[in-house]
């Protein structure tokens, strides 16, 4: 029985082990993102490292041969939308307009395999609780809906207003769970003796104390403590 458990163990951590180096090999997506024939490939990968991991008629190269096959064609299949159109369109999909000059239209809702109360759900979701706000909304080949607001719905930007704005850059953390990042302090050109005279001038001497820290392009610090106390934990 235990030689039994141990083996399960063993299998287990193998197939999990090589499923995460064939995704990695296969490249990120989010799930929001998977296409159906990825979402497939997903679920078998899946599937055969759970069955090889609880069925002992199923040897480890077997199923490591198995995972193998389903990567690889998938690497085809990728390799093969890259170079055609045509195969893109069939294996992929393609956009699909639902919804064109504010109006609905029904043709693109029976396409797409939804219903009205379907749009209605991801138009709030994407904050449009009033779809006349809508001008287009456009059925993704991953299945989300992307849409784009009339004109008077639209945000102003800085843009709009003929205002001078500097660009945005990505902010840096410099500490994390009271552990100086130093990769961060390298691409910021400064040290960690220059992160503490910082801290200090803020009023924090021990670092230990802080869950987070970073940094802005106008050297910026914002700073997060390790002791914040919230009354509610609990939104009703």
């Amino acid at each position: 029985m235990l030689k039994d458990i141990l083996m399960m163990a063993l299998k287990g951590s193998i197939a999990v082990v090589y499923l995460f180096l064939v995704v990695k090999v296969l490249g990120k997506k989010q799930i929001s993102e998977l296409n159906i024939f990825d979402y497939i490939i997903g679920l078998s990968l899946g599937n055969i490292a759970a069955e090889m991991t609880v069925n002992d008629q199923i040897p480890i190269l077997g199923g490591l041969v198995s995972m193998s096959v389903y990567g690889l064609f998938s690497l085809g299949v990728s390799y093969l939308n890259e170079k055609s159109i045509l195969s893109r369109k069939f294996i992929t999909g393609f956009p699909i307009i639902i919804i064109k000059d504010g109006k609905i239209s029904k043709e693109g809702l029976k396409k797409c395999k939804i219903d009205v109360n379907d749009l209605l759900q991801d138009a709030r979701e994407s904050g449009y609780f009033d779809i006349s706000e809508i001008n287009y909304a456009v059925m993704e080949p991953s299945g989300k809906v992307s849409f784009l607001p009339k004109a008077k719905y639209t945000p102003v930007t800085p843009s709009d207003m003929k205002l001078k704005v500097s660009e945005k850059t990505i902010n840096y953390n410099l500490v994390i769970d009271g552990v100086i990042i130093k990769d961060s302090l390298k691409a910021i050109n400064h040290d960690e003796k220059w992160l503490y005279t910082r801290l200090n001038k803020e009023g924090y001497d021990d670092i230990n104390d802080l869950l987070l820290v970073t940094i802005d392009n106008k050297e910026k610090l914002t700073i997060y403590k390790n002791d914040e106390k919230f009354t509610n934990d609990v939104l009703e």
